[in-house]
């Protein structure tokens, strides 16, 4: 089927795919997220040329691209992304965080690499039809997302070096969790050795080299116990400017400030670093962007002038750092541990997420027909259905075998992380369940034909 296209210039063929994994299946291959490799069913393509524009919009089954080996963007990296999230809301809906922002950035890589410009009502309407596809795929955990990527690639079978005439637009998604792991704050390394961007490059643009420019730094970071790579102007090696693939933030609270350096052309400029921008003096923090030298940074935490230093990122979040290293220096910031003022806009930022908190009207584009297996209607059309949703919830929230022998208790007790089950399902189908459900019923089997028969009888009892 095409879909009504009043939004935008672009018509989408959906072609669904033909049997949808169940929920084990998507439970088992969600175990492990980390990362780019819980990948959905499903991807959207769009074709753009000289003659038709943008066209031939699909939704369709994840696959293999099946590419010309003399295809330009293999050869000169004309090639530029982006990476957004999608979040499942309290109320069963499913919540983009400011895809508008993120099409606008893409729209600026793209011009930067003289790649046609996706407009962006099509980048959110792509988006849009995407998570309602894999919207099964949205996780309930406060600490995972499904991450959205949109790519775009020079198509030419053409070898000239000049830019390509016709270009492949394609979105896929992942479940993913916190980039770091557990809540902590990470190590970083200055990479005196190498340096991300110069002025007049690439480095305000997502461009593809610039992330497989820094494995080498990443390695020696690693190398020296390091999570990341705090990269440095490519002039005096003196000015901070970006950590890894995130932006820095200072805190100094003496001051009541937020320390940021500036967009000069050679950073990129992050969509969470805007948000927290203007979150900043709900806290209050005031802003300021202004260059900060590794001198001042050092300085500014053997004194305690700076409390804290934040990475935020899309995929990162907001990230406390707790030890700087590199060749000649090294010193600790704060108690080395994750700060007050990263866990309250941390908090903001989330509850943003979820749709809880509404002062940032805007921020949050819903897709409101996403609540398969979430109403009341499409839940209690059979008892599978309640069935393989419980189940869902159950494996998401466990992270553990789902199986009809998984056992409810751990040794000494019932299970914490039960409990935050049978809470999670009481809110979603509207009904008062307890732990005692979980002690009589100490089996998944049993419980979920517990809960099927007291969400079959609310049911029974409304009509």
């Amino acid at each position: 089927m095409t879909s009504a296209a009043n939004r935008d210039a672009v018509q989408f063929t959906i072609r669904a795919a033909t049997n949808k994994l169940d929920v084990e299946t998507r439970v088992e291959r969600c175990r492990d997220a980390t990362f780019g490799r819980a990948f959905t069913e499903h991807m959207v393509t769009l074709r753009w040329s000289p003659d038709a524009g943008w066209h031939n919009g699909q939704v369709e089954p994840l696959a293999p691209l099946l590419l010309d080996p003399a295809t330009a963007g293999l050869h000169y990296g004309q090639i530029v992304f982006e990476g957004l999230k999608a979040y499942r809301l309290d109320d069963g809906c499913v919540g983009v965080f400011r895809p508008d922002r993120y099409a606008e950035r893409f729209q600026r890589s793209a011009e930067r690499l003289m790649m046609p410009q996706l407009p962006v009502c099509d980048f959110v309407h792509a988006v849009e039809h995407l998570v309602r596809e894999d919207a099964a795929w949205v996780p309930l955990e406060q600490d995972r997302s499904l991450y959205l990527r949109p790519l775009l690639l020079a198509a030419d079978a053409d070898l000239g070096l000049h830019p390509s005439r016709n270009y492949l637009f394609v979105l896929t998604g992942f479940v993913t969790e916190t980039f770091f792991g557990a809540r902590r704050a990470i190590d970083v390394w200055l990479s005196e050795d190498y340096v991300r961007s110069v002025p007049g490059g690439v480095g305000a643009a997502k461009y593809a080299g610039n992330y497989a420019a820094s494995y080498r730094a990443q390695e020696q970071a690693a190398e020296h116990g390091c999570d990341q790579v705090v990269w440095l102007d490519a002039i005096e090696r003196q000015w901070i400017e970006e950590l890894g693939g995130m932006n820095l933030l200072f805190v100094e609270p003496d001051a009541a400030q937020l320390v940021t350096p500036p967009l000069t052309g050679t950073i990129l400029p992050g969509v969470t670093r805007e948000s927290i921008l203007e979150l900043g003096p709900r806290l209050g923090l005031s802003v300021v962007e202004r260059p900060v030298s590794v001198d001042e940074w050092e300085s500014g935490c053997i004194s305690g002038r700076f409390t804290e230093t934040l990475a935020c990122g899309t995929a990162a979040q907001i990230t406390s750092v707790g030890h700087v290293r590199g060749h000649a220096r090294s010193w600790q910031i704060g108690d080395g541990r994750p700060g007050p003022v990263a866990a309250e806009l941390q908090a903001l930022i989330t509850s943003i997420h979820r749709g809880i908190d509404k002062a940032s009207d805007g921020w949050l584009h819903r897709i409101d027909d996403t609540r398969e297996g979430w109403s009341m209607a499409d839940i209690t059309k059979n008892t599978t259905d309640v069935s393989a949703t419980i189940t869902l919830i159950w494996g998401e929230v466990l992270t553990a075998q789902v199986s009809g022998e998984s056992d409810f208790f751990e040794s000494g007790g019932y299970s914490v992380t039960a409990a935050r089950v049978i809470n999670r399902i009481s809110e979603i189908y509207g009904f008062n369940a307890s732990i005692r459900d979980l002690y009589n019923n100490p089996r998944l089997t049993d419980f979920i034909d517990a809960m099927s028969a007291q969400i079959a009888k609310k049911v029974e009892t409304c009509s």
